[in-house]
């Protein structure tokens, strides 16, 4: 060509270099191609203008749905767009591969994409050369679908910010694995670093705290949402001058700053540097930016599921009180596990309150449910309760007021159709004598473990579960805690976790309760605990088919023992005291039980036998023969197999028995008669007000 001489026509220049001119707009979904063109794609040599769904069936599939990845991507950064794209025949064969070269842009009127580009023949690169890795085919695609399935999975299963971190930590990407990580957050206008891997403790403190304004890669990008490719230190230093000597020190040849996008809005950056240069080709842009958007979710995720932790954690400090000093010549301990569908705070609670008498109440309480509106009733009950206590109500009153009170919030006209009932136990203890008196609201009956390890269910009496009926009357119930003995309150979800039943749940916590040590109360509510949640619970299921997850609540009580000398300790000894009124008959029947409890390890199962129809029949003189109640009093001493049991019913009769012979139709008069042939030793003895009838019995081996 001479010089003055007129260029060639672009279009002619380009087919004579074998390259075909397309262009796309997906608005009206037409794509022109010209004659090159239209040969490349398997057409007649002819300018033609096609409907995307002609040009789509001459792409292969995975390379239609990537070129339209690749030109979203270039548009939204501003880049051009290069992709490799297999050709195929009628029956799907791949003919022939070209490369498309092309500046697409969008349309925010149209909400579409404008693209006018080029096609060139390529060859296809050889699997395994160093050309290989990076044409959108052959075995560096399949790498990299592997390795995005791998990372999607992995970062979707981190479930808090420092998981995410490890995870974005350990990607080994396909071809080009950065050496260095960081995560950049927002604290107002200014940046963060949420984590980075790859530098040392300490590098990033000077980019701890930057000002989005600042002249720096990651605060661009936050402002403005779009990618940042810096190929070479060169290219760094030109367009960041001010920050570079910042990332100088770190012997850096090439860096990636993609926007981490949620839901449209920008949350921060990620940086991923390279010790190597990297050239960042379209397939290298797709793959970092599909790892950004995961990593933005992830830690999304994870940001949101901190933030509900310390939200619920916040809420169950706030709900639960602090145990403080404990009660004078008591120890106590608590504990609080809840289970409630992930949203680690329920119904269940506990509650320690001074009282004016210088006495202490314990709560413990189950509001049904384990969801939002369960946690909240819970927290207004537990106020009421520790403001009726405070005034120095009696256990009886303070339950009846609470039911009144709760009864009020539950049965309002807007939640008519979630009526909720909440079940309490309220126990009163003088630290001074260890009498204990409970007024019990439909729940779990206190359990008591004597000095020698054997544990007891302690019966008391009881009324309807709070919220009811605001009329509802609760009877009060005097226990007495002897020095050495432990009481355990707890909610059903100690019991019946795990498919168990109240019997068999109940066995369960007892045997705990028997092999562990009473002298560290921390740990035995750690191990009550366990058994219920730990490991092995996994293979002691209960009988029933589902396995029930349900929150539970527990409070330890262990009146100390006065050592006076260097050789006291704990007496080994067992005694239980149980009142049979007038009114409740059916009470005899949980004296029998008592009774068997304090024996359950008793030598000889015929002793049991006789002590237990001895005990029936004292109970049951006193309540035919006198106008009051009878008082059990019941004590085990000495070592196994040596041990002496004393039974003692004392009542206000003025009446003392007498043996008599009865006849032979008669219906009374063998009560004596079966002590006097049955128990070691029994006598009858007045009491000032009233009169005493005792028996012992000694262990047989």
């Amino acid at each position: 060509m001479h010089t003055g001489e007129r260029l060639p026509a672009v279009g002619d220049v380009l087919a004579a270099l074998g390259t075909g001119l397309w262009h796309w707009d997906t608005s009206t979904g037409l794509v022109t191609v010209d004659a090159v063109a239209a040969r490349l794609l398997g057409l007649p040599a002819e300018q033609a203008t096609l409907t995307e769904a002609q040009v789509r069936s001459r792409f292969h599939p995975v390379d239609w749905n990537e070129t339209r990845g690749i030109v979203q991507l270039a548009a939204s950064e501003g880049t051009l767009a290069e992709v490799r794209i297999r050709i195929v025949d009628e029956r799907g064969r791949v003919v022939r591969t070209v490369r498309s070269r092309s500046k697409p842009t969008y349309d925010r009127e149209k909400h579409a994409y404008e693209l006018t580009g080029t096609l060139q023949e390529v060859t296809e690169p050889a699997p395994g050369t160093p050309a290989a890795h990076n044409a959108v085919t052959g075995d560096w695609r399949r790498s990299r679908e592997a390795f995005l399935l791998d990372a999607g999975r992995a970062l979707a299963e981190a479930r808090s910010t420092a998981e995410v971190l490890r995870v974005a930590a350990g990607l080994s990407m396909p071809g080009f694995t950065p050496d260095g990580l960081a995560v950049f957050g927002m604290e107002g206008d200014r940046l963060t670093i949420i984590g980075h891997h790859g530098q040392r403790p300490g590098d990033e403190v000077p980019f701890a705290a930057l000002p989005l304004t600042t002249d720096y890669p990651a605060a661009e990008v936050v402002r403005t949402g779009r990618a940042v490719y810096l190929s070479s230190p060169e290219e760094y230093q030109r367009r960041y001058p001010l920050t570079w000597p910042l990332a100088e020190q770190f012997n850096r040849q090439s860096w990636a700053f993609l926007p981490l996008t949620v839901g449209g809005r920008t949350m921060g950056a990620w940086m991923a540097a390279f010790t190597y240069p990297v050239a960042f080709t379209p397939d290298e842009r797709s793959v970092l930016t599909t790892v950004a958007r995961m990593l933005a979710q992830a830690l999304s995720r994870a940001g949101a599921a901190e933030t509900q932790r310390e939200l619920t954690d916040g809420l169950q400090r706030s709900m639960l009180p602090s145990l403080g000093e404990g009660i004078p010549g008591m120890r106590i301990a608590a504990r609080y596990v809840p289970t409630g569908g992930g949203l680690q705070v329920g119904g269940d609670w506990y509650d320690m309150i001074p009282l004016p008498s210088g006495r202490f109440a314990l709560v413990i309480g189950d509001v049904q449910g384990h969801d939002v509106r369960a946690a909240g009733l819970m927290g207004q009950l537990r106020i009421a309760l520790r403001a009726y206590a405070s005034e120095g109500h009696r256990p009886d009153a303070v339950l009846a007021r609470a039911s009144r009170f709760f009864h009020g919030i539950t049965q309002g006209e807007d939640e008519a159709s979630d009526v909720r009932f909440a079940t309490c136990l309220y126990v009163e203890v003088d630290p001074a004598t260890g009498t204990v008196e409970t007024a019990r609201a439909g729940h779990l009956d206190p359990a008591v473990r004597m000095p020698d390890g054997a544990v007891m269910l302690r019966g008391t009496a009881g009324g309807l579960p709070l919220g009811i009926d605001p009329d509802s009357d609760y009877p009060t119930t005097r226990l007495a805690l002897e020095p050495g003995e432990l009481m355990l309150l707890c909610t059903d979800g100690l019991v019946e976790t795990g498919g168990h039943d109240l019997d068999t749940g109940w066995r369960r916590i007892r045997d705990v309760l028997e092999k562990h040590g009473g002298d560290d109360l921390e740990g035995l509510a750690d191990a009550l605990v366990g058994a219920v949640h730990g490991p092995s619970s996994h293979h002691t299921t209960g009988p029933l088919a589902d396995r029930r997850e349900d929150d539970l609540a527990l409070l330890l009580l262990c009146r100390q023992v006065e050592r006076r000398g260097a050789g006291s300790g704990v007496r080994r000894h067992r005694r239980t005291m149980f009142t049979v009124e007038q009114a409740e008959p059916e009470q005899v029947a949980t004296g029998r039980r008592h009774l068997r409890d304090l024996l359950h390890d008793w030598a000889s199962p015929d002793q049991v036998d006789s002590a237990v129809l001895l005990v029936s029949e004292m109970l049951t003189n006193v309540l035919v023969h006198t106008d009051a109640d009878a008082l059990l009093v019941a004590e085990v001493t000495g070592e196994p197999g040596r041990r002496r049991l004393r039974v003692e019913v004392t009542d206000a009769g003025d009446d003392l028995p007498h043996m008599r012979r009865p006849g032979e139709l008669a219906s009374s008069g063998r009560g004596l008669l079966l002590i006097e042939l049955l128990a070691d030793a029994w006598g009858v003895a007045p009491r000032g007000e009233g009169k005493s009838i005792w028996f012992e019995l000694r262990e047989a081996a």
